[in-house]
């Protein structure tokens, strides 16, 4: 079993909102769409689910052309963020409602709707109407129905954004396993980088209507197609500056220059840019090799046992995340270091020419 995209695009009054895109997702195979809002995961979904037609390509299901067929005769089961739930019924009767009308016996019903319901901890709840429950617990009944469902293409757009975060994190976990046992194509929608590391499988990023790169999540991850793909998977934004090679050296834009080992010594000389996540960034030398910066600090926000600092490097504007509450001064300069092993080279049309060699390791 399989989907499969071929050529698909989305065009709406006169915007693209989803550029000519080739994806196949398999059978029990959990794939994240992981990208900023607008990036085009909802339009990309409604086209899977058959909401909405492409303007250009085709749907295929099993190798059988679907991309006319509506949606109600596709078997999908999609979760939106705005829960959507029937007022008048009950959550047992709203659990319950894909089954009946795919006239299940009322024995099977009973059973499918209680253990879905003790999955998503309903339970207890299932006498009450949706609006007698709190915003998580109905989309908990959501998510529920599309449990029940047995669907082949199972779509979950941002389901967990309304959650609080004990069960959202518990539910990360355990969704995947839900479906996937089911045997289902699961597709799940983020705009979260940790997110999308957390569920596994396989992540597609999005930017601007364009999948830019396609495969494992940890392969996405540690190495990025080019600059774009490493913006998407990190949370803040990947950091970024000029640096040129020249000879067995990689001259940084403040004097800085490290030995260009491995990978970066097969590069020829010239501009690239590199780039380190924010969690690279420290506030203390930790390797004798590492790289020091004198930066400009323009803000810090202590989120608990985590300090941002934003910073600015000779006009370049980076984000460290940094462990624990630190007592620093706005507008003040700032020493920051970097491991050489954390950063990743990109050519000047922005692909991944060295990736870093700690990903390699990974």
């Amino acid at each position: 079993m399989a989907l499969t995209l071929e050529g698909v695009s989305k065009i709406v009054s006169g915007q693209t909102h989803i550029y000519p895109t080739d994806l196949t997702l398999h059978k029990g195979t959990m794939n994240v769409l992981l990208g900023p809002t607008l990036s085009g995961k909802t339009s990309l979904m409604r086209i899977m689910a058959g909401l909405d037609k492409p303007n250009t390509g085709r749907v295929l299901w099993n190798g059988e052309d679907v991309t006319g067929v509506r949606v109600q005769d596709r078997g999908v089961a999609m979760v939106y963020q705005q829960f959507i739930n029937y007022p008048s019924m009950t959550v047992y009767d709203n659990i319950a409602s894909p089954m009946r009308l795919l006239g299940k016996n009322k024995s099977e019903i009973d059973s499918a709707v209680r253990g879905a319901a003790d999955i998503m901890k309903l339970g207890p709840m299932l006498d009450r109407k949706p609006l007698e429950l709190s915003g998580g617990q109905q989309q908990r009944c959501a998510l529920a129905r599309a449990l029940v469902k047995d669907a082949g293409l199972v779509l979950l757009d941002e389901p967990l954004a309304n959650l609080d975060y004990k069960l959202r994190e518990e539910l990360r976990i355990e969704i995947p396993k839900i479906f996937e046992a089911a045997g289902s194509i699961f597709v799940y929608a983020t705009t979260e980088p940790e997110e999308a590391l957390l569920l596994g499988g396989r992540t597609a990023t999005l930017w601007e209507g364009r999948v830019t790169q396609f495969g494992p999540t940890a392969d996405v991850y540690r190495q990025p197609v080019d600059v774009t793909t490493a913006r998407v998977f990190s949370d803040p934004p990947m950091n970024f500056l000029q640096v040129i090679k020249s000879g067995d050296q990689l001259l940084f834009g403040d004097g800085q220059a490290i030995e260009a080992s491995g990978a970066l010594a097969q590069l020829p000389d010239g501009p690239f840019t590199a780039g380190f996540r924010p969690n690279h960034i420290e506030l203390e030398k930790h390797t004798d090799d590492a790289m020091r910066f004198v930066t400009s600090l323009n803000v810090f926000e202590i989120t608990g046992s985590e300090t941002f600092v934003h910073l600015e490097h000779h006009g370049d504007r980076w984000v460290g995340l940094i462990h624990g509450v630190r007592d620093l001064e706005i507008g003040a300069e700032l020493a920051v270091y970097l491991d050489p092993s954390h950063v990743y080279v990109f050519g000047e049309d922005g692909r991944l020419l060295a990736p870093a060699s700690y990903a390699l390791a990974a």
